[in-house]
């Protein structure tokens, strides 16, 4: 079942995900100013990745100016809050299929307890990690969150400019001023795109934000026929049911605080 789930994510990630973006829209946008700021920046942007659709923006989100903010704050939030989105929804779609097929054959905890096994789905996998381990994670994540909100709103030499400042959105800050030495940097780590033209980072970022739209489908799509059999009709077998709750990360974990209910009941959201 697993292995079908595997072939399944090959053919549909090969078919759709990795798109490249039409030839003729190789617009590049010089780097020397604030990327996408105004309304008809986004406006263009939405025809280069997808002709097809262009702007679509029913809630008129572009223009709301988030907390009484300027129309470049918002979108540029919005930009941002997309490309990480993105970013997260591709590594939980390929973790997803990695998860379900291979596991580290090292221990996963100094007592010598191996990973979950793989007669467990992912969602069940998290579901029996210890406590501790989830706690890691999310920190872990927490600080590369952190990390990247520290720009400088100004952005003095040597350093970024925020992304609701004119700053460029999903761009990660490296760790070069960084006291404590940092070995490898989170984008590049062996610098392999240093030398990249500017014309290949314009397009190269059109093709993440696409695969990014994808991924996100993709992964809701998964957690989806898992807890809603029948709801996605392609995964119809391929997929195990998961009875837990996928938005509950903790269930089980704080059961003595919340007095044996699941976090969805205790807080009234069932």
């Amino acid at each position: 079942m697993k292995t079908s789930a595997l072939l399944f994510c090959i053919i549909t990630a090969g078919g759709y995900a990795f798109q490249s973006a039409a030839p003729s829209s190789r617009v590049v946008i010089s780097r020397a100013s604030p990327l996408h700021e105004t309304k008809t920046d986004l406006e263009d942007l939405a025809k280069k990745l997808n002709p097809l659709i262009g702007y679509y923006d029913p809630l008129g989100l572009g223009s709301s100016q988030f907390a009484g903010r300027t129309d470049e704050f918002t979108i540029g939030f919005l930009r941002h809050a997309e490309i990480k989105h993105g970013r997260v929804a591709m590594a939980a779609f390929v973790g997803y299929c990695v998860q379900s097929n291979y596991r580290f054959p090292w221990p996963m905890t100094l007592d010598g307890s191996q990973f979950p096994s793989l007669s467990l789905s992912p969602p069940e996998q998290w579901d029996v990690l210890p406590f501790a381990a989830k706690v890691q994670i999310i920190l872990f994540v927490g600080y590369l969150e952190f990390y990247s909100e520290i720009s400088s709103s100004n952005g003095q030499p040597g350093e970024m400019k925020h992304y609701c400042k004119g700053g460029i959105p999903g761009k990660y800050p490296s760790f070069d001023a960084n006291p404590h030495p940092v070995p490898f940097n989170l984008y590049d780590p062996f610098n392999l795109h240093k030398n990249m033209s500017e014309e290949q980072k314009e397009r190269r970022l059109l093709v993440e934000i696409n695969n990014g739209r994808l991924a996100m489908f993709g992964i809701l799509g998964f957690l989806c026929a898992q807890t809603t059999p029948g709801s996605v009709p392609l995964l119809n077998g391929m997929l195990g049911s998961y009875t837990g709750e996928v938005m509950a990360p903790f269930q089980g974990d704080l059961d003595i605080v919340l007095g044996g209910r699941s976090m969805v009941e205790a807080f009234g959201l069932s």
